[in-house]
């Protein structure tokens, strides 16, 4: 799940396994795909060990992984913070709204979140974030040093 907030965009796509290398394809499709022009693209995501530049370096040769990843601002959530991923919270709704039922093979179930991300997208709802930094000093206290 990729989304833009802001921009009340939503890339979802469901692979078989989450590998290294489907982690770096799908992040080749975000940068040359979705945001073709952008100098930097920031992706906020959780601590999922395939979720690194590395990942990168796997997939692709050496030139091709070092172009994308200085493409890449990357910030990862708290380890015990999931709460706080955005796609985390999108992926949360996709369940409730599209997912309520089983579904038997990969092509389906790519069918269908196409046709997800298709009405979502088509809406360009967005996400109001309403965490402050004044909410996270009280709920994350044991993260903020005290003077």
């Amino acid at each position: 799940m990729f989304t833009e907030p802001l921009a009340g965009w939503r890339r979802v796509h469901a692979l078989p396994q989450r590998t290294k290398i489907d982690w770096a394809g799908q992040v080749k499709h975000l940068l040359t795909m979705d945001y073709p022009d952008a100098d930097t693209v920031v992706l906020v995501m959780d601590n999922l060990n395939t979720h690194s530049t590395a990942s990168l370096y796997e997939a692709f040769s050496p030139n091709e992984a070092f172009t994308l990843a200085q493409r890449l601002e990357i910030h990862h959530t708290p380890k015990h913070g999931s709460w706080l991923n955005i796609a985390e919270i999108e992926l949360s709704a996709l369940s409730r709204q599209c997912l309520d039922r089983r579904i038997n093979d990969l092509d389906t179930l790519n069918t269908e979140l196409a046709a997800w991300q298709h009405a979502i997208n088509t809406e360009q709802r967005q996400i109001h974030w309403q965490f402050t930094t004044d909410d996270a000093r009280i709920k994350l206290h044991h993260l903020y040093p005290t003077n």
